[in-house]
């Protein structure tokens, strides 16, 4: 992970899932991208097939979509990379960027989820999987979702076309 100051999104990165190549935000510029903290042993994996279908829909317009597994709620992502990765593809045809599991809380949060909470305010921090967060083309963050609002609902989705047509 690359440390950097709460003011670029574009400086950060995080390995992805195969721990070979990182995934440098900088490539995102002036695209959409839709993060979410996931977890495969949770209530809400299911919003899987919810991202991945933004992403197929979308992509093509600008839309980038995030997966960011974390264990730090319920230990509900204790798998290794490879069985994650398995089971997201098989389970849920995920074929969106993941990287490799990343701690989003407490003393070793990341560069990543700093940055969100630095923009989106105390109200954004994750409290559980599947917080859901949408940045904007100019790289600030646009807007955030809880657990509980799936990637299908009528209010997120309209929000990400807003995002889009921005």
């Amino acid at each position: 992970m690359t440390t950097t100051t709460l003011d670029d999104f574009y400086r950060l990165e995080l390995k992805a899932l195969d721990e070979k190549t990182p995934i440098s935000f900088s490539a995102f510029k002036g695209k959409v991208v839709l993060i979410a903290n996931t977890a495969s042993k949770c209530k809400f994996t299911t919003q899987y097939e919810d991202l991945q279908h933004l992403w197929t829909l979308y992509r093509t317009s600008g839309l980038v979509v995030v997966g960011v597994p974390c264990n730090d709620f319920g230990q509900q992502e204790p798998d290794d990379a490879a069985t994650i990765k398995e089971s997201c593809a098989v389970n849920y045809g995920v074929s969106f960027p993941m990287t490799q599991k990343t701690t989003i809380k407490g003393p070793e949060i990341s560069p990543l989820f700093q940055w969100l909470q630095h923009e989106g305010g105390c109200l954004s921090k994750p409290r559980w999987n599947f917080y859901k967060y949408i940045v904007g083309r100019d790289g600030h963050l646009a807007a955030w979702f809880s657990s509980i609002t799936r990637p299908s609902s009528r209010r997120f989705r309209e929000r990400v076309r807003r995002c889009l047509d921005n």
